[in-house]
């Protein structure tokens, strides 16, 4: 029978914090903007925070949204369509990825090269591409603006007086 857990640590609910308020920025520019693809910047915003809020995870998964996102970008420049163009993407971004020493964050930068070669009508326009690659990169940002304010050293003491509250 496997056992439940009923209660989150203050470091689950920092990540829950952050998740939703990276959701609620990305959010804000997906409804001010309906004309473009931001819908695609709250996935990859949720895609860089950690459970563990690991900073260095964090950032290793921005470049590997930055990794994804160049990828997917150049593979427009390929003469490949379909499924083969995906294959190549993929096979890429992994190879870069263990070049680049992100072998831990593959998986993210896997997510935004889909993101960017995927085309809902079957015209392979770059300019789609581009617009999703600043989406991912918004998302990006707006993850890295949110870690950035949560690491401040008022939060850092505020998260450690509840950390030992809860430990009690």
């Amino acid at each position: 029978m496997p056992s439940f857990r009923l209660s989150l640590s203050p470091q689950e609910l920092l990540y829950i914090v952050k998740c939703i308020l990276g959701v609620l920025v990305c959010y804000g520019f997906y409804s001010a903007f309906p004309a473009y693809p931001f819908y695609w910047s709250i996935i990859s915003v949720v895609l860089v925070f950690t459970p563990d809020n690991d900073q260095t995870l964090a950032f290793d998964r921005i470049k590997a949204n930055l990794l994804g996102s160049s990828v997917g970008l150049l593979m427009f420049f390929l003469p490949i369509t379909g499924v083969f163009l995906f294959c190549l993407g993929v096979m890429l971004t992994i190879i870069l990825g263990i070049i680049l020493k992100l072998e831990n964050t593959i998986r993210p930068a896997l997510a935004a090269v889909v993101i960017v070669l995927v085309q809902e009508n079957q015209h392979h326009n770059w300019m789609v591409g581009l617009e999703r690659v600043g989406c991912v990169l918004l998302g990006c940002f707006v993850a890295l603006c949110i870690t950035l304010i949560f690491t401040k050293v008022a939060w850092a003491k505020l998260y450690y007086k509840l950390q030992r509250r809860f430990r009690k």
